[in-house]
């Protein structure tokens, strides 16, 4: 049988695949975070029809004479280069900008993705389309992440609680009016909190004397006061203070509260003195969140104040392209993509992350088409070898009449 019938036939089967390649990508063109895929040919053995002779006295050296056999399919590579970001404002959407992929579990297997199309079930957990558990580490109460843990499944429920801090430390700045007439009256307050959050206002009163300023405080609903007295040289800087904490209150269950006074200024002319900070809160509900560029989700809470809940998870490998598909726009680790290197956005080579964005399929339609027609050219090729390959046969049969 003659050899380029089965070469065509080989043609059609990798043109084929190349067809079936193309085609998928041109599919998912409008699939979140999907790669494109190309098929790499290679020839298959060659039949030697004569060997190679070497150079001898008088003879020169021959190359040698081979028949290919065909083509077949040597590999098909996935291409992760980045694509284009689309904007969506939604909270739960992430997009890696350079190399990492999101950890995900799902039926108990740990697999990666570069979809960051994600939303909350019923239990709070940050899930894929298809129900897969997005990876992280949960925030401790103070907002702090222990990256070096096990990675979890994040959890943001609605519940999330922020506790209430006593106030140790209260602070005022500005300045107090050196010209002010003796015996005038500055009163200042700031709310402060116990350890159940409940509100307390702290007030401090100044009032003018000959040689600086009076000060007496007190918290409202404790029987805790203080009185001391700071003073200014002619430079407007502070050359005498005092005035004590308010020591702890047990019925209250307050805290010794410190009072910092030390950044005041005694100039002419200027009255700006006002409580700066304190270092209590309220208790708080989670109310919204945003992602950071390292992957931290940063809760706002009912209090006002914001505070760290999550860290999103990322994962690199050595060899990317050894990554299989298992489809839901998921891959899982080979042998040949090596170990998962699991650790946080912007470190360790994995990129940083955008919140309120998705990132789009990298399919160019443009090469997608031009791929398609070589395919078809191909295929339409190998097939009138074929059809050659026949006629010559059916010669070859007319012989005998």
């Amino acid at each position: 049988m003659l050899r380029s019938l089965f070469s065509g036939i080989s043609g059609l089967r990798a043109h084929q695949t190349m067809l079936d390649v193309t085609g998928n990508n041109i599919s998912n063109v409008n699939t979140a975070g999907f790669k494109s895929s190309q098929v790499q040919f290679q020839d298959t053995l060659s039949q030697v029809l004569q060997n190679a002779g070497g150079a001898q006295q008088g003879v020169g050296g021959t190359n040698p004479a081979q028949v290919g056999l065909g083509v077949k399919v040597a590999g098909i590579v996935t291409n992760f280069q980045q694509g284009a970001a689309q904007l969506t404002n939604r909270s739960t959407d992430m997009m890696i900008n350079g190399d990492g992929f999101f950890v995900v579990e799902k039926d108990g297997q740990q697999l990666y993705s570069r979809a960051g199309a994600f939303s909350f079930d019923s239990l709070g957990q940050l899930v894929t389309p298809d129900g897969g558990l997005v990876q992280g580490w949960a925030a401790d109460a103070a907002g702090g992440v222990d990256l070096n843990a096990a990675v979890s499944p994040l959890r943001l429920p609605i519940s999330t609680l922020m506790g209430a801090a006593a106030t140790s430390n209260v602070s005022y700045a500005g300045n107090l009016p050196a010209d002010a007439a003796d015996g005038t009256v500055l009163n200042r307050q700031i709310d402060i909190y116990d350890g159940t959050g409940t509100a307390r206002s702290l007030n401090l009163s100044f009032t003018k004397t000959a040689t600086g300023w009076d000060i007496a405080g007190s918290i409202a609903g404790t029987s805790s006061t203080q009185t001391g007295s700071i003073t200014f040289d002619t430079a407007g800087a502070i050359s005498g203070l005092t005035f004590p904490s308010f020591p702890a209150d047990a019925a209250s269950g307050l805290p010794a509260v410190g009072v910092d006074l030390s950044t005041l200024t005694g100039y002419a002319g200027l009255e700006t003195i006002a409580a700066e900070d304190q270092d209590g809160r309220p208790a708080g509900s989670l109310q919204s969140f945003i992602i950071n560029s390292d992957g931290t989700l940063m809760g706002s809470f009912s209090n006002g104040l914001k505070q760290a809940i999550g860290r999103v998870a990322l994962a690199n490998f050595t060899n990317p392209g050894g990554l299989e598909k298992t489809g839901s726009s998921l891959y899982a680790a080979t042998v040949n993509s090596g170990d998962a290197q699991v650790g946080a956005a912007g470190s360790g080579g994995r990129g940083s992350l955008t919140g309120g964005s998705l990132e789009m399929s990298n399919v160019d339609l443009s090469s997608e088409f031009t791929s398609l027609i070589v395919a078809q050219r191909g295929f339409q090729a190998n097939s009138r070898v074929i059809t050659t390959s026949d006629e010559l046969l059916q010669e070859l049969v007319n012989l005998k009449r």
